[in-house]
């Protein structure tokens, strides 16, 4: 990840926390429940590990195709299972979130998405150069779209009532959208510092 090394340390370890808990719920619930806290597993760790800071690690070019190939089998499967009807639309954010994940490794080491040579982006972040990675209309549109899901699932986790001009906090909030919370804006700030 380009950036402030801080910045990314702090995405590894809430990504990382969040995965954890997730892994941890996995043999709770349904089986459609079941299934979406897998996803957010494979998500949370998937985006521990694209988030340590580039200067720490000597990246190989096949690490960026096995996340590629990782989140597009994740994504797809996904969509295989909404198209089904096995899952209902709502589980088509993990689809965006398993893509924007291809298109994030993909566009960091200068693949198709980034439009640069592998060997080109080697060299000027070896220099300290960072020049923007990837298709600007593209991470607008993650952009916006993650955004937005921030803003919804801060809806749903704080359901504030006002009744009768009284303010209203009903019972504890559930973890499962604090995590999915933590990991919209993992992926915001990630797709900022592409």
């Amino acid at each position: 990840m380009h950036g402030p090394p801080l910045i990314g340390w702090l995405l590894v370890a809430l990504c990382a926390a969040t995965g954890a808990y997730c892994l941890v719920r996995l043999y709770a619930g349904t089986r459609g429940e079941r299934r979406a806290v897998g996803s957010d597993a494979l998500m949370g760790l998937g985006m521990a590990a694209m988030a340590v800071p580039a200067t720490v690690l000597d990246t190989r070019p096949w690490e960026a195709l096995l996340f590629a190939v990782v989140f597009g089998a994740a994504g797809a499967h996904t969509l295989v299972a909404v198209a089904r009807s096995h899952l209902d639309t709502s589980h088509l954010h993990h689809a965006v979130g398993a893509f924007a994940m291809v298109y994030m490794a993909l566009a960091m080491t200068g693949g198709p998405a980034g439009g640069r040579g592998v060997h080109e982006g080697t060299a000027a972040h070896a220099a300290g150069a960072h020049e923007p990675a990837g298709t600007p209309l593209l991470t607008g549109l993650l952009l916006v779209y993650f955004a937005v899901y921030v803003v919804r699932t801060v809806a749903v986790l704080v359901p504030v009532t006002v009744a009768s001009g009284q303010l209203t906090w009903p019972g504890r909030p559930d973890l499962t959208h604090a995590c999915r919370l933590s990991m919209g804006i993992g992926m915001l700030a990630m797709l900022l510092t592409l």
